[in-house]
């Protein structure tokens, strides 16, 4: 049974939350303020978090950045009545893995929470297993595994995601509204430089020379491509 903290100050929502997560066969944990949030999201190692960004003692934006700054990995999923761009673009900044902004529907929330948890225990997204390299990196999709020369490389969810898209073109150039859309969720064409900032991990992370990249390719005024 997977284990869900709710982090979340309005009692009623976190209330209709727990009992609609219980419901579905989930544990739930609640908490309603930013410090102990963060205390039972690093102690208590839930499954996936449920994130409120305004949060009294601390708001979510800072309890999402020390988490990662733990070095914790788990799923985080922002549920806020703040959908700003600025908001959503902080919040993919700052760790998150998605975004939902209230008022919202419970069976998107739930279809969030499966595909999150589904993506953190390595499942399949597609019914057939792919696994594909380029240069000494191997990419298996169906296990979201990635090696370079032998050794595990560790991505966090989003870059596996944004990888598995470049991945998908074979070759051709895909539009950071694109990466946005397919990756993200965005509903609209923003400025934002969180494609940028996650292309520039998986640089960092499969690239020899991160400076003078050979396969993770930018292709000016279009987007980025993969080259295998």
């Amino acid at each position: 049974m997977s284990t869900i903290l709710v982090i979340e100050d309005n009692q009623d929502l976190a209330f209709g939350l727990r009992t609609v997560l219980e419901f579905e066969g989930y544990a739930v944990d609640a908490a309603a303020d930013g410090p102990s949030g963060l205390e039972q999201a690093t102690d208590g190692a839930p499954d996936l978090v449920i994130l409120d960004l305004m949060l009294p003692g601390m708001s979510g934006y800072d309890v999402l950045r020390e988490l990662r700054k733990r070095g914790s990995r788990v799923p985080v999923l922002i549920l806020t009545a703040r959908g700003e761009e600025r908001d959503v673009v902080m919040g993919f900044d700052s760790g998150a893995d998605d975004y939902v902004t209230k008022p919202f529907s419970t069976l998107e929330v739930l279809a969030r929470v499966r595909a999150l948890l589904r993506r953190a225990r390595g499942e399949p997204t597609t019914a057939e297993a792919i696994t594909t390299s380029f240069g000494d990196v191997e990419v298996d999709t169906a296990a979201r595994t990635v090696t370079r020369g032998g050794e595990d490389v560790v991505l966090t969810p989003k870059e596996f995601d944004l990888l598995a898209a470049l991945l998908a073109r074979e070759g051709a150039v895909v539009s950071r509204k694109e990466l946005l859309t397919e990756v993200w969720r965005y509903r609209s064409a923003i400025a934002t430089r969180t494609v940028d900032v996650h292309i520039a991990e998986l640089r960092r992370k499969l690239e020899r020379d991160p400076a003078n990249p050979e396969f993770i390719l930018t292709v000016r005024k279009a987007g980025y491509r993969l080259r295998s």
